[in-house]
């Protein structure tokens, strides 16, 4: 996936207090989604949530969810091999709801992706 490394003093993000209290209540809120992410996932997640720009001004429960399901597409389905192959997002992330739905469940997660979450870009 290529996201590891990034940091939360990327250009235009918080940093200082601001920063660390936002880190915090993410790590707090992947932990309370999913109890048993593995360590490397966990780290994987928390940096997606914290350093992407889309996420910048979403709450941190909301980041650290929408950061989850995105890992888990990317990390653990064959989502991109649909899409290398031409699918549209929309079809592929059909098509991969049952696994992304599967590994949450795995992971202690209560909480599912529905069927007309999969297919919001």
């Amino acid at each position: 996936m290529g996201r590891k490394g990034r940091s939360s003093a990327v250009k235009g993000f918080p940093e200082g207090p601001e920063a660390s209290d936002r880190h915090s209540r993410i790590r707090r809120a992947v932990r309370a989604l999913a109890p048993g992410i593995p360590s490397f996932e966990y780290s994987e997640v928390v940096d997606h949530a914290v350093g992407s720009p889309g996420l910048r001004h979403a709450a941190p429960e909301t980041a650290a969810w929408l950061s989850l399901v995105a890992v888990v597409r990317h990390v653990h389905t064959d989502y991109d091999s649909l899409l290398d192959s031409g699918y549209a997002h929309e079809a592929a992330r059909f098509f991969v709801l049952a696994a992304i739905n599967a590994t949450l469940k795995t992971w202690g997660c209560r909480r599912q992706v529905s069927a007309s979450e999969a297919s919001d870009p």
